[in-house]
C-alpha cells in the first residue's frame, strides 16, 4: 500500500486481514496501510456500541417520555464512571503501546494486570454509591417525583453493575494499546449484539421474564457487557493476542501500579472535567421540562452514533503515536496524527451535511411529540455545524494520550469546557433567557474552541518527549 491508489480487490483484502486480526507491525508498515489496519476493526467497534445506544433508546422511547429522560440523567451521572474507566483507559493504551513499541511484552503483560486490579477497586465504590443513592442522585439531577419513582431502578442497575462498563473499557484499551484493535471489535460485537437481543425482551417481558420497563434495559446492558467481559478475560489467559497475563502476574506491581495512576491522573481529570460539564449542562436542560430533555437526549444519541466511529479512528492514532514513540520514531508518529486528522475531519463533515439536512425526520423515527422533534432537532443541526472542527480536533487530543501527555488535553479541557462553554451556555440559556438553544450553541462553541487550542499545543511537539 505503498501507493495512494489501491485497487477494489485490494481494499478487499486489507478490510479483511484488519477485521481477522493479524498480527503487524504497525511501526514498520506505511503509515496509511497501519492507520487502516487499526482503523477498521476501531471504527466497526465504535459503530457497534453506537447502534446499540440508538436501539436502546428506540425500545426506550417506546415505554414514556420520563424513561428517556431517566437514561440521558442517569448516564449524565455514569459519565463520571466512565471518565474513571477512559481515564484508566489512556494510560493502558500509552504504557501497552509504549512497551509494545519497545518489544516489551512483559512489561506490558504486568500493566495490564494492574490496569485491571485498580479499575476492580474503583468500580466496588461506585457500585455501592449507586444502589444505595439511586433517588437521591436522580434528584440531585432535578429529576421531577414521577421520573423518579418509574426510573431509579435503571440508575440502581446500571450503577450497580458499572464493574461491566469499568472492565470493558479498561480489556479493550489493553488490546488496543498492544495493536490487536480486532479484539476489542470482536468483544463489544458480542456484548452490543446481546443487549440488542436482550432489550426488549426485559424491557416489555418474554416468556417468563416480566416486563420492567426502563429498568430491563439496564438489565440487559449490565447481562451483556458482562458476558462480553469474560470473553475478554478468556483472551488474556490463554495467550490469544500479543498480551497473556499468567496466575504468577495477578499480583500488586508497586511501581507498575505507581507509574499507571501517574499517567491515568491526567486523564481522569480531563475526562472528569469534560463530563462533569456534561452533566451541568443536563441540569441545565433539566429547567427546560421532560420534553426538551428527551429531545436532548435523543439527539446526543444519535450524534454518538457518529462520534464513536471518529472517536475510533482518533483511538487509532493514539496506537499509532504510542507505538512509534516507543520505535523511537516522533516524526512517523506525528505523521500519523496530521493524516488522520483529515480523514476524521472528512468523515464528520459528510455526516454533518446528513444531520444539518434531516435533523427531524431522524428525531422522529424516536419520539413524534412535536416539543420533542422540535428541540431534538435544533440540537443536532446547531451541534453538526461544528462536526468537522469536532472530528479533527478529537484526533489532536488522542495524540497528546497516546503518547502519555495526558495533562495537556486536561488543561485544554478546563479552559475550555469550565471557563467557557458553562458559563456561556447558563448566560445564554438562563441569564439571557435564550433557553435550550444557549446550551447548544455553547457546545459547538467549545469544540471549535478544543480543536484551535489542541492543534497549537500539538505544534510544539512537547508531546514527543514524553516518558511513561
Amino acid at each position: 500500500m505503498q501507493s495512494n491508489k489501491i485497487s477494489f480487490k485490494q481494499f478487499i483484502g486489507f478490510f479483511i486481514v484488519a477485521v481477522r486480526g493479524k498480527e503487524q507491525d504497525l511501526t514498520a508498515i506505511s503509515i496509511r496501510r497501519a492507520i487502516f489496519m487499526l482503523s477498521i476493526p476501531m471504527i466497526l467497534e465504535m459503530l457497534m456500541e453506537s447502534i446499540f445506544a440508538l436501539v436502546d433508546i428506540l425500545y426506550v422511547s417506546k415505554v414514556s417520555v420520563n424513561a428517556v429522560a431517566t437514561i440521558g440523567l442517569t448516564e449524565s451521572v455514569i459519565t463520571l464512571v466512565y471518565a474513571v474507566a477512559i481515564g484508566l483507559s489512556m494510560a493502558a493504551t500509552a504504557i501497552v503501546a509504549r512497551r509494545v513499541g519497545e518489544k516489551d511484552l512483559d512489561g506490558a503483560s504486568r500493566a495490564a494486570v494492574q490496569v485491571i486490579i485498580l479499575g476492580v477497586l474503583v468500580s466496588i465504590i461506585v457500585s455501592a454509591v449507586g444502589i444505595i443513592y439511586a433517588k437521591e442522585i436522580l434528584g440531585l439531577m432535578g429529576a421531577e417525583p414521577d421520573l423518579i419513582a418509574e426510573g431509579y431502578g435503571y440508575t440502581q442497575w446500571l450503577l450497580g453493575g458499572n464493574v461491566t462498563i469499568m472492565l470493558l473499557f479498561l480489556i479493550n484499551a489493553i488490546f488496543r494499546g498492544a495493536g490487536n484493535a480486532s479484539v476489542a471489535m470482536w468483544t463489544l460485537i458480542l456484548s452490543n449484539g446481546l443487549n440488542i437481543i436482550l432489550d426488549p425482551m426485559f424491557i416489555f417481558g418474554f416468556g417468563p421474564i416480566p416486563a420492567y420497563g426502563v429498568e430491563g434495559a439496564a438489565i440487559a446492558t449490565t447481562i451483556g457487557r458482562g458476558t462480553a467481559v469474560i470473553f475478554q478475560l478468556m483472551i488474556l489467559f490463554y495467550g490469544y493476542s500479543k498480551i497473556k497475563i499468567r496466575i504468577k502476574d495477578l499480583v500488586v506491581r508497586s511501581a507498575v501500579m505507581l507509574n499507571l495512576i501517574k499517567v491515568s491522573l491526567g486523564g481522569i481529570g480531563q475526562f472528569i472535567i469534560g463530563t462533569s460539564s456534561w452533566v451541568f449542562l443536563m441540569r441545565i436542560m433539566s429547567e427546560f421540562g421532560s420534553e426538551v430533555l428527551a429531545g436532548y437526549t435523543i439527539a446526543i444519541r444519535v450524534m454518538m452514533f457518529t462520534i464513536m466511529p471518529a472517536w475510533g479512528m482518533s483511538n487509532a492514532a493514539a496506537t499509532l503515536v504510542g507505538q512509534n514513540l516507543g520505535a523511537g520514531q516522533p516524526d512517523r508518529a506525528e505523521r500519523s496524527v496530521h493524516i488522520t486528522s483529515k480523514y476524521n475531519a472528512f468523515f464528520m463533515g459528510m455526516v454533518s451535511i446528513v444531520y444539518l439536512l434531516f435533523a427531524p425526520q431522524i428525531i422522529s423515527w424516536f419520539n413524534t411529540t412535536p416539543e420533542v422533534v422540535k428541540y431534538g432537532s435544533l440540537c443536532l443541526r446547531i451541534l453538526a455545524s461544528g462536526y468537522i472542527f469536532f472530528g479533527y480536533g478529537m484526533v489532536i487530543i488522542q495524540s497528546f494520550n497516546g503518547a502519555g501527555d495526558t495533562k495537556t488535553p486536561t488543561y485544554i479541557n478546563l479552559i475550555c469546557f469550565w471557563l467557557f462553554q458553562l458559563p456561556i451556555a447558563y448566560l445564554i440559556a438562563i441569564t439571557f433567557n435564550a433557553g435550550p438553544i444557549g446550551v447548544f450553541c455553547a457546545i459547538t462553541a467549545a469544540e471549535v474552541l478544543v480543536t484551535i487550542v489542541g492543534y497549537i499545543w500539538f505544534k510544539k511537539g512537547t508531546w514527543k518527549t514524553t516518558q511513561v
